[in-house]
């Protein structure tokens, strides 16, 4: 029998956030970010959902790979490159964009003969301190990549630390620029929190992630305060009813006691399912389309919810855990983390059902 649990992702919403950003930097290439299997949606169907996009942006040769044996002809770009020789072949073999960021990668350009040409990013680091060759080595590095007749340099990247909060990208622009201008190559710099508050980093390529999950990259402000629809809702039915008197106690380590009279509903949601154990009662939910909290600790399976001022929830009562009307942001805080990891972190067990198609 299947737990009435379902995670759905809405494929207009997908679309709709694309369009935010395309608006935002209508000069630019739009690479839609689809790493961590478009963080948690799944990649295929976030590439199915963007028929419009400019191209996508990715982690796993294997994923791109399989677009392009699906037919997929768009730009596919490797964010972290490719790790070994077999994956630089096969980057050339189909025809997938890489990045370069290590002096491994350049030797193994250097030493591999390639099927075809192979189009080259290079990455920056201008103070993330991840991945990327720092500024002043860059005119080398691009000198050496030039010098490989199978190769394309084709853009100059970076990733910013702190575009999302008032700290800004000054500071790595004033690095990245100088090496920009002297290349005279195509540019990418701008992740969503760019792409949404720095008019400066929108260049010729910007590279929308979270943005296009309807999730906000920034403290304190909701996807929908920015003009976001949520892509993802989070929702399970009421499978159990308990009424309780003052002083009863609930959940695992009797965290929550009863003030008074109280019903509440067990919901077919727990850890396991990829919701936060962590969340303190009072955490945000929806039954039946009312406002409503989590009472008491999360368990594996399951989770309890307050009915005391809705008599008319109850078993078989759906109950938004995030998504619509239940804003990821305010889950990710009541945890201590982000909306991106509670995406990432839907369980397998969660089966993704498509709607607004």
């Amino acid at each position: 029998m299947t737990r009435p649990i379902q995670a759905r992702i809405h494929m207009d919403a997908l679309a709709h956030n694309y369009s935010v950003a395309k608006q935002l930097a209508p000069r630019s290439q739009a690479l839609a970010v689809i790493k961590a299997d478009g963080y948690g949606h799944g990649y295929a169907r976030v590439v199915r959902a963007l028929p419009h996009a400019d191209g996508f942006a990715m982690l796993n040769l294997e994923n791109a790979i399989a677009l392009r044996e699906s037919g997929e002809i768009r730009p596919l770009m490797m964010l972290e490159g490719f790790f070994d020789r077999e994956e630089l072949l096969a980057c050339a073999e189909h025809d997938i964009w890489t990045s370069v960021h290590s002096e491994h990668q350049l030797a193994l350009l250097e030493s591999t003969p390639l099927p075809r040409p192979l189009s080259v990013w290079l990455k920056l680091n201008t103070g993330m301190n991840r991945l990327g060759f720092r500024p002043e080595a860059a005119l080398a590095m691009a000198q050496r990549l030039r010098a490989l007749p199978q190769v394309r340099l084709s853009a100059l990247m970076t990733h910013f630390a702190t575009a999302d909060d008032e700290r800004g990208i000054a500071g790595q622009m004033a690095r990245f620029q100088p090496v920009a201008a002297e290349l005279g190559l195509p540019v990418s710099v701008a992740n969503s929190a760019a792409i949404l508050r720095h008019d400066s980093a929108r260049a010729e390529f910007i590279r929308p992630g979270i943005m296009l999950y309807g999730c906000s990259p920034f403290a304190g402000e909701t996807g929908e305060q920015l003009g976001l629809r949520p892509t993802m809702t989070l929702e399970a039915d009421i499978i159990g009813v308990q009424t309780l008197q003052a002083g009863d106690e609930v959940g695992y380590g009797a965290r929550f006691t009863a003030p008074g009279p109280m019903r509440i509903g067990v919901v077919a949601c727990g850890y396991a399912d990829g919701y936060p154990r962590i969340v303190p009662s009072g955490t945000p939910v929806r039954v039946d389309g009312q406002a409503s909290g989590t009472v008491g600790r999360v368990s594996m399976d399951m989770l309890a919810v307050d009915l005391t001022h809705l008599p008319a929830a109850g078993i078989g009562s759906k109950v938004v855990l995030w998504g619509e009307g239940v804003a990821i942001e305010t889950v990710a805080d009541a945890a201590g983390t982000i909306g991106y990891e509670l995406m990432c972190a839907v369980a397998p067990r969660v089966p993704l059902v498509e709607v607004g198609i």
